[in-house]
């Protein structure tokens, strides 16, 4: 834990006392102690500190001390001998840090926690500047070895507004100070303020180093000869005497730096009462929308396209797991980038041209939450900064989404919970050729993928083609059982005979193959091309690819796309297979053992429906 030094405590105690007037301070009757369990220098350190207390301990609450420090102290307590005995209570358990104090309430200044509370001490009132000049005075010659610095951060801080909060937000209080003209710190002076940093402060610093460029070690809060290297690196390169020990208007002059990335992105902690979530968000550069459950929606409002996802919803571990598959699903999650998942939760990225995304969901009592963030390629710089913060800053609150939460606008079968679904830009459809999975498909429909899918879920990778015949051969990366495989015949078939073709006409929104009826009008094409069948029916683009059976369910051929090369329009009924007799020697020529036999008969409708859903498959393009 960070103290105050026992002189700065002093003088904010006596800056306490003496400005009772001029500050608005409760009265001495009034008074109540608290049990101060950390002091930061940064109120964004003191928001952490304050979140991190209240998830074990009841009635946390967070002051201004004055002097650029803050307080995290639990209570009120009546009277100093209650205090006493929680503290002493709290210690035995463990629960607050071994050096914590008791400390009056007079010594408290405006109160940043809970969010929204009530301050117990009014706030300094316009007419006191006079007062705060006078007191000014009055503590430089009780303290004249405290330096200009710190009596002057003392004073603004008592003059400085309640902080700003409303039931939704609060501003964030990131560090972004830049110098101001006062007398600047001696390089002992400077060492001796820098002996009140804190780890996390520390850390900050040699962060925001290595992001500058002038620091390239381990962030481990340790100021060794490296970091001294870096520090004087910055200051020459900012005109400054290369001391390699940083003031305080030094550091705070680093950090703005630092911090400027964030400019503009207005950062601040964001309370969704019904999603029951508390986050930092990038309020300046996104709003809310609407909900669609299990979403909270946030838009961008200017050219910045980032979104951000509250997600919150009841559910156990098989929900969870619907959730996971359903998000892998959406355009907002690019199918490039890690995923992880466990009985707790599940993390994705991706990425691509347009955008990175990042998702982080997890389940605790009944309740999946969690968010997404998406930004635009190209701007790591901000992207990270911005993931960083709300991770950190992420907390649950009581409160889920109502799964009822559902608008009109959200309803659509190419939407997701208001979400658009990532879609392949091409459908076609294909056959399994034998029990490994092994699937035959169009050429054409495969040939321009970065990825190929069977079934809408299933990778798959293109094992060999033929352009000339029109068929590739696909292979699925995990190994599938299928229900049906192909038979094929070689025999010639009979003119005008009835054949059938089964494919995915509608391009998947079916989520069953459709079998089309026809003829064979010829064994060869328009201009006596060996390789096709001409058929006459009436098949739509998603059907290419399909098997085409002849009267006893054996496959004679493949569907091929409908051309119009030379700017010819075919009629409706004409259509072109690839000769099943060929796509044998195809298969065989690439280690694959097809199924041939003879045809036998006449089967029923209904039966060689049953075999076509079986073996036809949908083959996407993405």
């Amino acid at each position: 834990m960070t103290h105050m030094p026992s002189h700065l405590k002093y003088l904010v105690f006596a800056l306490a006392l003496a400005g009772q007037t001029a500050f608005g301070q409760t009265a001495p009757d009034a008074e109540q102690f608290y049990i101060q369990v950390e002091a930061r220098t940064s109120l964004t350190g003191a928001q952490s500190s304050v979140r991190r207390f209240s998830r074990t301990l009841g009635n946390v609450n967070g002051f201004s001390l004055g002097g650029g420090w803050y307080g995290v102290a639990v209570g009120p307590f009546a009277d100093r001998d209650e205090a006493e005995a929680f503290l002493g209570q709290m210690m035995v358990n463990g629960d607050i840090p071994p050096d914590s104090y008791i400390e009056s309430s007079n010594v408290y200044g405006r109160q940043f926690w809970p969010v929204g509370a009530q301050v117990t001490q009014d706030a300094a009132t316009e007419e006191s500047a006079a007062d705060v000049s006078e007191l000014r005075q009055q503590l430089a010659e009780d303290a004249t070895d405290l330096t200009e610095r710190t009596r002057e951060a003392i004073v603004q801080d008592a003059e400085e507004p309640a902080p700003v909060t409303d039931e939704a937000v609060v501003e964030s209080q990131t560090p972004s100070v830049r110098p101001v003209d006062v007398d600047e710190e001696t390089p002992r002076e400077a060492r001796n303020s820098e002996r009140l940093l804190n780890r996390d402060e520390r850390d900050a610093l040699q962060i925001a180093l290595q992001w500058a460029g002038f620091y390239d070690g381990r962030i481990d809060g340790a100021f060794g000869g490296g970091t001294r290297r870096s520090m004087a690196a910055w200051q020459d390169a900012n005109g400054l005497e290369a001391t390699g020990v940083l003031t305080t208007l030094q550091r705070e002059e680093l950090l703005r730096q630092y911090n400027a990335v964030l400019d503009g992105l207005g950062m601040r902690d964001y309370l969704d009462n019904r999603a029951g979530i508390v986050m930092q968000m990038p309020m300046g550069v996104v709003s809310f929308d609407r909900y669609e459950a299990p979403f909270a929606l946030f838009e961008p409002t200017g050219d910045l396209q980032a979104r951000v996802l509250l997600i919150s919803q009841p559910g156990d571990s098989r929900t969870l797991n619907g959730l996971y598959e359903i998000m892998q699903t959406l355009e907002i999650v690019p199918t490039e980038g890690e995923r992880s998942r466990d009985q707790r939760g599940f993390r994705l990225t991706g990425a691509n041209d347009r955008i990175v995304s990042h998702t982080e969901v997890g389940l605790q009592n009944g309740e999946i939450k969690g968010f997404t963030l998406i930004w635009p390629a190209g701007d790591e710089e901000r992207r990270t900064r911005v993931l960083a913060l709300m991770q950190d800053s992420y907390q649950r609150v009581d409160g889920v989404l109502d799964p009822a939460a559902v608008t009109d606008d959200g309803q659509s079968v190419d939407l997701v919970s208001g979400l658009r679904v990532r879609t392949p830009k091409g459908n076609g459809s294909g056959f399994f050729i034998d029990d490994r999975g092994t699937v035959l498909a169009s050429s054409t429909t495969v040939g321009q993928c970065d990825r190929v899918t069977i079934n809408g879920s299933y990778d798959a990778e293109v094992m060999a083609t033929d352009t000339q015949l029109g068929v590739s051969l696909l292979r699925p990366v995990d190994t599938l059982s299928p229900r049906g495989v192909a038979q094929f015949t070689v025999e010639t078939q009979r003119l005008q005979s009835e054949v059938a073709v089964a494919g995915f006409s509608f391009g998947g929104v079916l989520t069953a193959p459709t079998l089309t009826y026809g003829t064979l009008e010829d064994t060869q094409g328009l201009a006596g091309e060996e390789t096709v069948k001409r058929l006459a029916m009436n098949v739509m683009p998603g059907d290419a690819g399909g098997p085409v059976f002849d009267a006893g369910g054996q496959v004679m051929g493949m569907l091929l796309p409908r051309d119009t090369d030379g700017g010819r329009v075919l009629p409706d009924q004409v259509s072109f297979a690839a000769k099943g007799e060929l796509i044998v020697d195809f298969l065989r020529a690439n280690g694959v053992q097809s199924t041939v036999q003879s045809s036998v008969g006449t089967l029923a409708p209904e039966d060689l429906t049953a075999q076509a859903t079986d073996m036809t498959v949908l083959v996407s393009c993405w």
